[in-house]
């Protein structure tokens, strides 16, 4: 059974709100974000993707590597490898407008032949150095095509008022550069490593999550089922939306999602307001029904409200929030 039988109806889900704040953002953090559910529904909506036009601007002469800091690699066929490998400086190839506030910015590896070297799930960390900085802005991000393709990959990239390193992303032309160190190992996948895994995410912490699902999805062997909360303030923040419906109309016995706006337009079908027990105890599997997992990203005030934040990228913290509350343990739920 697909988590819970009600997932089959469809109609529309009433649901109490259940309320909370979220945490005032730092310099490099997005706005306060609300996600939730007053309604969701199980029906598929249309979406227009929100543009994929190339930037046409004067780029200027590339930065060298030893300016950047960056060092040289192999031959090899994986361009990160990791361990005691430095920074690589890799040019900025493409960008094409994604939305309002969103970029993709395709980066070209440095051998045409290589790929990333990135497993799932795992990220590369970004560096840039302010020219009056006393100290580089380093953020992690998670390229959103696959593992296996050659010569580049993709980063998508929003822009958050007072954000270092995304305002200089999004300054960006080509050929310019940017320093990049790799890969970041998260949460080992493995084909049908579990029955069942529920995504909980908020703005770009979708980006992860696309990584698990388009790697479930193209593997003919993974059986896996996978349901999905994606929480925005509007429609027009919503990611990755069309590659979303298009693995879900392919899989519809496995793959699920349900889209969560703080401000949904008067005809929006999913849900609204904030995240609350009815809705996760809905969509996830029971927490003492087998090999399930859940996976939470996206900002504090989610953590906060949901599972609780991370002590540090090594330490998952403990559990708490509505994931506790339902009864999950904190070995069934994976905080990127």
């Amino acid at each position: 059974m697909f988590a819970r039988s009600m997932l089959r109806s469809a109609g529309p889900l009433r649901q109490s709100i259940r309320s909370y704040a979220t945490e005032a953002p730092s310099k490099s953090s997005s706005t306060p974000f609300i996600v939730g559910a007053a309604a969701v529904g199980t029906g598929i909506l249309g979406y227009t993707f929100l543009g994929n036009n190339k930037v046409a601007a004067d780029a200027p002469k590339p930065s060298d590597d030893a300016k950047y800091g960056a060092s040289k690699i192999g031959d090899g066929s994986k361009a990160f490898t990791g361990g005691d490998q430095g920074f690589i400086s890799l040019k900025l190839a493409e960008v094409h407008e994604y939305n309002h506030n969103t970029k993709i910015l395709k980066f070209a590896l440095p051998d045409p032949e290589q790929v990333s070297g990135l497993s799932v799930a795992s990220a590369v960390i970004t560096k840039y150095q302010p020219p009056n900085g006393e100290k580089p802005i380093i953020r992690p991000y998670t390229p959103i095509n696959d593992e296996d393709v050659k010569g580049y990959l993709e980063l998508l990239v929003k822009v958050y008022p007072n954000g270092p390193m995304s305002e200089h992303m999004h300054s960006m032309v080509p050929p310019q550069r940017l320093d990049f160190k790799g890969p970041i190992p998260k949460y080992p996948w493995a084909p049908n490593k579990h029955d069942h895994i529920t995504l909980i995410a908020g703005g770009t912490g979708i980006t992860p999550m696309y990584q698990l699902i388009r790697t479930i999805f193209k593997n003919p062997e993974d059986k896996t089922k996978v349901s999905l909360i994606y929480g925005n303030v509007t429609e027009a923040d919503i990611l990755l939306k069309e590659e979303l419906e298009k693995i879900e109309n392919e899989f519809p016995q496995r793959f699920r999602a349900f889209y969560l706006l703080d401000n949904p337009p008067p005809s929006w079908p999913y849900g609204k307001g904030f995240i609350s027990k009815e809705l996760v105890k809905t969509v996830a599997p029971d927490p003492k029904s087998g090999n399930i997992k859940i996976f939470v990203c996206g900002p504090p005030g989610m953590y906060k409200a949901v599972s609780g934040n991370k002590t540090s990228p090594q330490d998952q913290g403990e559990l708490s929030g509505i994931l506790k509350d339902l009864g999950y343990t904190k070995d069934q739920v994976f905080k990127f």
